[in-house]
């Protein structure tokens, strides 16, 4: 096969079995092939090791667009054709399926990875109580709470005076320390968190003495938050950033208030719907009458029809809680009782016997509460 003669390497195109017109996925499919044949935990033959080396590295230039341009028209001349260091196989090379799979076993950093951000500030909660009418229309309530703030002498920095803390001298402000490993597929490249820093990657030289290089400093607050009407029972509203501050300078929690909501003496609520109960007299269920209904806008007229059981539910629209994103607000459903006088006058009573000599006193049968499989019995016959 075609040798450079001036460094005696194999042509790339040869190595991965292409031709030079080859698409991307076409090599790809090759290296993935060739790389599985020669691995050396799978092929113990003489040779293979180097093999599988040649195949990762020419498929490290084929697989990048501008260096298997340079080597189209320079050839094995071209810059940057050799392996990287650290990385004999070619597993970290750009382009390569294998890096993050080694990357997840290994811990593999490369050069372009990146300290972890700051932990976020820890999350707080509290608890609200509020009115039956706060609820439906909203209000704005003040609460007291305790807690870890940005310390204002450093503006969290932990230096004195807000002075930038400086690199650690042993990670070089990575927040971890590499080491080199010797495997049987060649040299891997670990990481663990900086001892010395404790992954930060800067040292606190010299502490605030006020927050003590903590960064932060309790302190009581009291916040005004804004109740939405028609926020239900265990409703929770999330306050962004009014948490904890971080103790290491990234972005503060978030805080919770858990509504919780007094029970009122005439009316109950089922999300949007507001119940009511309401009695009236048997001469207002049998004639009708005009009524005064409560609501939580105020009394409203309401016309009851004559013949009104005791139980019959009415609605009315609109009297309910608002929608909390917005939509219609819901109803009211009012529950009417008949309620049965228990101590008549002589007059009364009177009254009622004349008009029960004119009703009769024969009981009305009402039929019995029948199953749905007495139903089916009786329509089959049996």
């Amino acid at each position: 096969m075609p040798r450079d003669t001036m460094t005696d390497k194999r042509d790339y195109y040869e190595v991965l079995g292409v031709g030079r017109s080859a698409t991307a996925d076409e090599i790809r499919r090759s290296y993935r092939n060739l790389a599985r044949q020669y691995h050396p935990d799978v092929n113990r033959q003489d040779g293979a090791e180097e093999r599988f080396k040649e195949i990762n590295e020419a498929y490290e230039v084929l697989s990048d667009g501008d260096r298997r341009a340079a080597y189209d028209r320079f050839g094995h001349a071209a810059n940057g054709m050799g392996g990287r260091a650290g990385d004999p196989y070619g597993f970290g090379g750009a382009g390569s399926p294998f890096g993050d799979l080694f990357e997840s076993f290994f811990g593999t950093a490369g050069a372009g990875r990146r300290r972890a951000a700051p932990a976020r500030g820890t999350d707080l909660q509290v608890t609200v109580d509020i009115s039956f009418e706060e609820a439906i229309f909203g209000a704005e309530k003040d609460i007291d709470l305790v807690r870890f703030e940005a310390c204002e002498a450093c503006h969290g920095t932990r230096m004195r005076d807000g002075q930038t803390p400086p690199r650690c001298t042993t990670c070089g402000g990575s927040g971890e320390v590499r080491r080199v490993q010797q495997t049987i597929l060649g040299q891997f490249m670990t990481s663990t968190p900086c001892s010395t820093c404790g992954g930060e990657g800067t040292m606190i030289t010299d502490p605030c003495p006020t927050c003590r290089g903590r960064g932060r400093v309790s302190r009581s607050r009291t916040l005004t938050v804004t109740i939405p009407a028609g926020i239900d029972e265990n409703g929770t509203l999330r306050l962004q950033g009014q948490g904890e501050a971080s103790a290491h300078g990234g972005a503060a929690g978030n805080l919770y208030v858990k509504v919780r909501i007094a029970p009122h003496s005439l009316f109950t609520r089922n999300h949007k719907t507001i119940q009511s109960q309401v009695g009236i007299n048997v001469a207002q269920a049998a004639l009708g009458d005009e009524l005064e209904i409560p609501t939580i806008d105020g009394p409203v007229e309401f016309k009851l029809p004559a013949g009104t059981q005791s139980g019959q539910q009415f609605r009315l629209r609109g009297r309910g809680a608002p929608d909390l994103h917005g939509g219609e607000r819901g109803d009211q459903i009012v529950t009417v009782h008949v309620i049965t006088p228990r101590d008549l006058t002589d007059e009364q009573r009177d009254l009622f016997e004349q008009l029960a000599a004119t009703m009769g006193s024969e009981v009305t049968q009402q039929p019995a509460h029948r199953s749905f499989f007495d139903k089916v019995k009786d329509a089959l016959g049996v």
